[in-house]
């Protein structure tokens, strides 16, 4: 993994190393933002699903553009932001209250690299199969290729693919880790009440930690 800054504002006590961190990311959501620049031009942004494959350290992403997004034009470097869950916290739920602010517990990843863009109808066609496979119910009920249909091979003229081998790594882990113990296990309460799944996932990952250190668990 390269070396250059990272392009998310990451203090220390936020910063992840173990990439399993980015495995659960794109598990979670792998509906990513894609941002391309160049020159003084305003970057260019899409969002849109991404198939990822990690072997080791080594990162890829996969997936494709309309033809007409002009993005699809793009070269060189790229960044790819992995979305998190997030939860708001409130400071009603530390020991103190009056001593803190509202926040906002989150997780995200900024990966970059270069990307190479391929329009062989061989190659979209394997893309667009994977892609459903990996959102598709298994056969007989999910949707299936029909690989020779003729409205098929016409629809993969209408998109431009992409893979992004990916040289820098940033996960960012926002989860009140500089906070005392007896905070975080009400943060972890106060979360496990929310209606949202992205709380308790937020949750589940701050109780995780606070394991990981030998303290008691919230009864919630």
């Amino acid at each position: 993994m390269s070396d250059r800054g990272t392009s998310v504002y990451l203090p220390t006590r936020y910063r992840e190393s173990d990439l399993g961190r980015l495995d659960e990311l794109l598990a979670h959501d792998p509906f990513i933002t894609l941002i391309t620049a160049a020159g003084s031009a305003l970057p260019q942004v899409t969002h849109l699903p991404v198939l990822y494959r990690r072997d080791g350290d080594t990162v890829r992403l996969e997936g494709h553009w309309a033809r007409a997004n002009p993005q699809c034009r793009a070269s060189g470097q790229a960044l790819a932001i992995v979305h998190g869950p997030h939860s708001y916290i409130s400071p009603r739920w530390y020991l103190q209250p009056q001593d803190h602010v509202p926040t906002w517990n989150y997780a995200v990843a900024h990966l970059s690299g270069p990307l190479r863009t391929f329009e062989d109808a061989d190659a979209l066609q394997d893309l667009v199969t994977r892609l459903a496979s990996r959102f598709e119910p298994p056969p007989p009920s999910g949707w299936q290729a029909e690989t020779q249909h003729p409205e098929f091979r016409r629809d993969l003229r209408g998109i431009v693919g992409f893979d992004m081998v990916v040289e820098r790594v940033d996960l960012k882990f926002k989860l009140n880790q500089h906070y005392p113990a007896g905070d975080r296990r009400g943060v972890v309460h106060g979360l496990r009440g929310q209606a949202d799944a992205d709380a308790r996932h937020i949750a589940d990952w701050m109780q995780a930690r606070l394991d990981e250190e030998g303290g008691p668990s919230d009864d919630s």
